[in-house]
């Protein structure tokens, strides 16, 4: 079992069904999945930089990105239906669990001038997104086999109801949220 996985299940579950006044287990939240997700504009022009950002959401995540495709055609940007334009992952339980403990853990604390995440980028319904602008900040990543920095965005959805509930249940698995 993961081990931010076992602190969920034996600190963090009392504290919200103290802190929320459930009846029953199964009303507290909990997280459902990770999505990393890196869109790559400049992929039209140079196809090399989508392997790159899959081997590099590949170390980052531990497991097989997806190549996401355009769905429409935009002539100003000169993409057409079809072509690849980023790459995706989605992480479930244990690799769920180990990413938040990485990422929380070792990655944000590598941000230079780091104060914090916002509390505000919850989404209504107790998920939350949020983006890192180097993919640097990952320990996977070397350095000198980067030919351009890239950014993904990090999208955790949970089991809240509410956004209260979500950045509660966040807050109490590590994320640093500013005050």
């Amino acid at each position: 079992m993961s081990q931010l996985k076992q602190f969920y299940l034996e600190t963090v579950v009392p504290q919200l069904m103290e802190t929320f006044k459930y009846r029953n287990v199964m009303q507290v939240p909990k997280l459902e999945k990770v999505t990393l997700n890196m869109g790559l504009g400049e992929a039209i022009h140079n196809i090399k930089i989508l392997d790159s950002a899959v081997e590099e959401l590949q170390a980052i995540a531990g497991q097989r990105p997806v190549i996401t495709r355009a769905r429409r055609s935009i002539a100003t940007f000169k993409l057409r239906t079809g072509m690849p334009i980023g790459c995706m992952v989605t992480l479930r339980q244990d690799r769920m669990y180990d990413f938040l403990n990485k990422l929380v853990n070792i990655a944000l604390p590598r941000v230079r001038d780091f104060r914090g995440l916002s509390g505000k980028a919850m989404d209504g319904c107790g998920n939350y997104s949020l983006g890192v602008k180097e993919q640097l900040i990952f320990p996977e990543i070397d350095y000198d086999k980067i030919d351009k920095i890239k950014g993904l965005n990090v999208s955790i959805v949970t089991t809240a109801k509410t956004d209260e509930e979500g950045r509660e249940l966040l807050r109490l698995l590590g994320m640093p949220f500013r005050n």
